[in-house]
């Protein structure tokens, strides 16, 4: 077995237990508060110790949160793959299709996830804080995308905070009607209101 393989294989087995491990934790916070969950409750629950519960994430919001990191880089990437000619504001609004996805694929989950998180502070700001992260990313995608010498400018970076704000607004929305509007609706209601007219 070559290098290449054996580190695919390590880390296709490491996302696995960080799957894991995470799904132990929202079941745990599901069932009795965010805040009355230690590490320790959450080691224990998963069946590991607390050092090796804190080698895959290192605070207890990580364990909720992770899989946002990898969120910002695919809607850049999505982005990046739409069409040359498709305006910015458009091409946003189909990269997002990346983000609300697993919200179609498991409605019931994503309900339970979406209302931990709101109702939390900690998780609430934490999550807002890395969804602000990608604003740089995405910015940079639409740059690439015109073809700009400058990676950064001010109104690509609105453009991209705005996307943000219409994708938070959305879901906000939909929780409240506990699932039952349509997500994709709600989203394109929401790009419509800022559309260029």
């Amino acid at each position: 077995m070559n290098g290449a393989a054996r580190t695919s294989t390590r880390d296709i087995a490491r996302a696995a237990v960080r799957a894991e491990l995470a799904q132990v934790a929202f079941d745990l916070f599901l069932r009795k508060g965010f805040e009355k969950v230690t590490v320790n409750d959450l080691a224990a629950a998963a069946g590991v110790s607390r050092s090796t519960f804190l080698r895959y994430f290192g605070t207890k919001e990580e364990a909720v949160l992770g899989a946002l990191d990898a969120q910002g880089e695919q809607v850049a990437g999505a982005l990046r793959a739409r069409p040359a000619g498709e305006d910015d504001w458009t091409a946003l609004r189909r990269a997002l299709d990346t983000v609300i996805e697993p919200y179609h694929q498991d409605p019931a989950y994503a309900l339970a996830m979406t209302r931990l998180v709101t109702e939390t502070p900690a998780l609430c700001t934490r999550s807002l804080e890395k969804q602000n992260g990608w604003r740089p990313a995405l910015t940079e995608a639409l740059a690439e995308r015109a073809g700009s010498p400058q990676p950064t400018t001010l109104a690509l970076s609105v453009r991209a905070a705005a996307a943000l704000d219409c994708l938070n607004i959305a879901i906000d929305h939909w929780t409240a009607s506990d699932g039952r509007l349509d997500l994709v609706d709600l989203l394109d209601e929401a790009f419509a209101a800022l559309a260029p007219r």
